[in-house]
This record gives structure tokens, C-alpha cells and sequence, in this order.
């Protein structure tokens, strides 16, 4: 894959300002869009764009194909005359986004919305045809709604285990239902078309995220039993995670399903090639999260409560890849390959021809780390850091001596440096051909705008973009640095 030396943001779109109390695809985007644009980036990177599940994780998501439905702008569906009014709108909070409130006052909006665009269910025929995932999803969705939200290895078994006269009945039964969710993702997806129309006319590429692992309560798994290592009531036998390490005695027992790869090699990657079309319908570029999981993956008995008696198991390697661009083509891709990376993971990284990242952060722990820019190969993306990590400012404030003296010398630090523009700086200015800053670090906040913590399920994906806190001076400050180091 080849990448043009360029500067990216980190953003995601429900921590946009609005007054429906999350971000969405409306006119705060659009505006977002433009300040990006007048900043010199040309990369927007955004987390899953999924439905998201437990803890409001959008790497935990009910389907890697359908779309988060509090993304859908109600102004949007205003504009599109698929909502005849709007009435009163709650006060939401302008800092963090109330999960639960923001979902009761959309999913009010949408069936609104249902209710008035079912005179023209003509227009879903199309829509349907175009998405083949779309009926199980569906399916899944309202029996979701149906079984008060419970997991679907809760449900009837018939329903569970997708017994053929137990499903062809409940889709009978929930026949209106089943059109309401294809209904949602319709608009969903007619809202997305138009901000790729409009990032595509700021010469900016989106790049999206596609975790390793899916979650067992999604419709991933539930209409594809057969490539995941599941027992007879859809349970799983092994579970995801990574063995304990400097910074977990215990390790990180994830709990996502693993894949039966033997069978997904017999059908020749089928699933995951769709999955991986269905990321590039979301993003230009995507990273893979885990990349070393392709390599070899940590495999924990389902009955463990930790991740330390697990075992390595080979992972699917280049012929994953190969089967991918066989029929998607070149591999717009980025591997996450952070964490303890063996040769293995190097050689497979290097066999496919993708880049891979460096966080600042991660530089100032030792001399001489390969996090720091005099070390990286051009083709890599720097991030100041990501998602996970704390802002700029809140790990400096939180480092270690050693990491704040480090940092100090090798960032030109002094008494009154910023600390979060040292690091914008030394990310621009190296070698590495893509530079990701996330919002927060542009605008010089503490750890209060941390968007999340791993392993903490409290409080985390909430933060929200105060409304104007993005202003010309910003966008000036950082153009200025895309220009000097020609990322422009």
C-alpha cells in the first residue's frame, strides 16, 4: 500500500457538538469538516461507526455491518422530509454524551420517522438488494427488542440455534419490526453517503477502524455460528485476550469469541472479505486492530476468569491478506501493532506491505525506544496517542520523573512548553509518512477529555467537543506545521 506523506485528525463523530445531545452526521460535521480543511489535514480517523453494545463500545458492536442509529442527524431527516416535525428537545448535557437519554429521544425521532416515510417503502427495495446483510441483522435487532435486550444464546433455544420453522415464524410475527430496522439503516446509510460526498469535495480520506474480534452478542455471530468456537447453545469454548505482561500480572481476558480458522480457510475467507468490503463502505483506509492476532492469537478456556492459562495459537497469516486483495484489490490498510510484536508479527507486516504505528507516548520510558522519530521506518503512522491513552497534557502530568526528563530533553521542553505542541510537532515533523493528532491534544486538554480508559467500563466513549472550542487559530497553528514538514 502506498500513502502520501500527510497530517490526520482524530475525531469521532459522536463526540461532535449538538444539541441533540451527541454528534451526529448534521450540520456540526460539516463545519468540522471545513476547520480540517482550512488546517491542512487530510485524514480524519474515526473509531467503528457500528451499533454499538455493552458499556456503549464501539469495538464491541451488535454487527460489523449496520450503523449506529445516534449517529442519524434528526435536522438531516428534517431536511430530507423524512420527519414532519421535531418536538421538544430534551436538555442534554454539552460535555459528555448520556447514552441512555440520547437513545430514548432518537429512537422516538426514528419511529416518528417510520411512521411517516411507510407510505414509500418502494424506495427500500433497492437498499435491500444492495445489502445482503441487512435481513439477519434486521432479524436480530427486533428480537433484540422482542427478548428485552438480552443476549441471543438467552433467547428460545429454537430461535438461538436459527431452527428454520422457529425463525421463518418470528419473522412473521415481527414482520413491521423487522421493516423498522431496515428502515433505520437506510437512513443511516443515505446520511453517511452525504459526509463521504463532503469529505471527498475537502480532498480529505476517512480512516476507520476494523477490531480483530466481533462480540458474541452481535449478528456476526449469531447468523454464523459455524466459524466461531462456540458450544451447543452458541456459548464460547475459548475466548479472546493477550497474556499477562509488564503492565497485567493477569493479562487482559477480553471474552470475544474466537474463529474456527480452519473452516473460514475452507470457504476461502468469505466472511472476513466481506467484512472487510463492508469497513471500506465506512472508511478509505482501515486499521486492523490486533494485527497480531493474524499472526498468532492468545487463546483462553471460556472458564477461566483471567487471561493467565491461556496458549498461543498460529492465526490465519499473509493467506488472510491474500484472499482479501484477491477480491477487494490493494489493501488500504494500517496494522495496530502495538503491544509485545515478535518477528512473526514484523515478517507478516512487512510480507503484505502495510504500514505500522508509533505512539509518542510510548517514546520516553527508556533511551533509544523505538517509539521515538529518529527510529521509525517512513512508512508508519505517528500518533501524539490514541483512543486508549490519555491526552497529551494528562500523561505528562501523570509520567513517571524519568519519562517527564526524557521527554523534556528530547521534546525542547522548558518551564513554559506546551507540552501537547512539542509532541504535534515532533509527530509532523518526522519521517513517518502519516501523523494523527486526536482533537484533544490540538485544543491542549487534560485527562478530563479522555475518550477511554481499557479496562475501566465507567464513564468511557462520553466525551463531547465543546461547541466553537475549534477556532481559526488553531486551524492556523497547525497548517503552519503541515506546511513546514510537507504534509501538505
Amino acid at each position: 500500500m502506498k500513502i502520501r506523506r500527510t497530517a490526520g485528525v482524530l475525531l469521532h463523530p459522536t463526540s461532535l457538538p449538538s444539541r441533540y445531545g451527541i454528534g451526529d452526521f448534521g450540520d456540526e460535521l460539516i463545519a468540522f469538516l471545513d476547520w480540517a480543511e482550512s488546517a491542512g489535514l487530510r485524514l480524519w480517523q474515526i473509531l467503528p461507526l457500528n451499533p454499538p453494545g455493552f458499556g456503549n463500545s464501539p469495538y464491541g458492536c451488535h454487527s460489523s455491518y449496520a450503523g449506529n442509529p445516534l449517529l442519524i442527524s434528526p435536522d438531516r431527516l428534517l431536511r430530507d422530509g423524512l420527519l414532519p416535525a421535531i418536538d421538544k428537545v430534551p436538555r442534554f448535557r454539552d460535555d459528555v454524551v448520556d447514552f441512555d437519554a440520547v437513545r430514548e429521544f432518537k429512537t422516538r425521532l426514528l419511529r416518528q420517522s417510520w411512521k411517516y416515510f411507510k407510505p414509500r417503502h418502494h424506495e427500500m427495495r433497492r437498499f435491500e438488494e444492495d445489502n445482503k446483510w441487512l435481513e439477519d441483522w434486521a432479524v436480530y435487532a427486533a428480537l433484540k427488542d422482542r427478548y428485552d435486550n438480552k443476549r441471543w444464546t438467552e433467547w428460545p433455544h429454537a430461535i438461538a440455534v436459527r431452527e428454520p420453522a422457529a425463525l421463518a415464524q418470528a419473522k412473521r410475527e415481527l414482520a413491521e419490526e423487522i421493516a423498522y430496522h431496515k428502515y433505520v439503516q437506510y437512513v443511516f446509510f443515505r446520511q453517511w453517503a452525504a459526509i463521504r460526498e463532503a469529505v471527498d469535495k475537502r480532498g480529505i480520506d476517512i480512516m476507520g477502524d476494523i477490531p480483530i474480534y466481533v462480540a458474541g452478542d452481535s449478528a456476526d455471530v449469531w447468523a454464523n455460528r459455524e466459524l466461531f468456537q462456540l458450544d451447543e447453545n452458541g456459548e464460547p469454548t475459548v475466548v479472546a485476550g493477550v497474556p499477562p505482561d509488564y503492565f497485567s500480572e493477569t493479562g487482559q481476558r477480553w471474552g470475544n469469541p474466537l474463529y474456527r480458522w480452519d473452516v473460514l480457510r475452507e470457504k476461502n475467507y468469505r466472511w472476513w472479505v466481506s467484512r472487510f468490503r463492508a469497513a471500506m463502505r465506512f472508511a478509505d483506509i482501515v486499521r486492523v486492530d490486533h494485527f497480531r492476532g493474524f499472526a498468532a492469537y492468545w487463546e483462553i478456556p471460556a472458564k477461566e476468569p483471567t487471561a493467565i492459562h491461556g496458549r498461543w495459537m498460529p492465526g490465519p497469516g499473509r493467506a488472510l491478506f491474500d484472499a482479501i486483495r484477491q477480491t477487494v484489490g490493494d489493501l488500504p490498510v494500517i496494522a495496530e501493532d502495538l503491544g509485545h510484536i515478535t518477528a512473526e508479527v514484523e515478517e507478516l507486516r512487512k510480507a503484505i506491505g502495510v504500514p505500522g504505528m508509533k505512539i509518542l507516548q510510548f517514546a520516553f520510558a527508556k533511551a533509544n525506544s523505538p517509539h521515538l522519530p529518529h527510529a521509525y521506518d517512513p512508512n508508519t503512522v505517528v500518533y501524539t496517542g490514541t483512543h486508549d491513552n490519555d491526552t497529551a497534557r494528562g500523561w505528562f502530568e501523570s509520567a513517571s520523573d524519568i519519562e517527564r526528563k526524557n521527554a523534556e530533553t528530547y521534546l525542547g521542553l522548558n518551564s513554559h512548553g506546551e507540552v501537547e505542541w512539542a509532541m504535534i510537532r515532533t509527530a509532523l515533523t518526522s519521517v513517518a509518512q502519516i501523523a494523527i493528532v486526536p482533537v484533544q491534544d490540538i485544543l491542549g486538554l487534560g485527562s478530563e477529555a479522555r475518550m477511554n480508559r481499557p479496562g475501566d467500563g465507567e464513564a468511557n466513549w462520553a466525551w463531547r467537543l465543546r461547541d466553537g472550542a475549534l477556532d481559526r487559530e488553531h486551524a492556523e497553528r497547525i497548517r503552519r506545521l503541515a506546511e513546514l514538514s510537507g504534509r501538505l
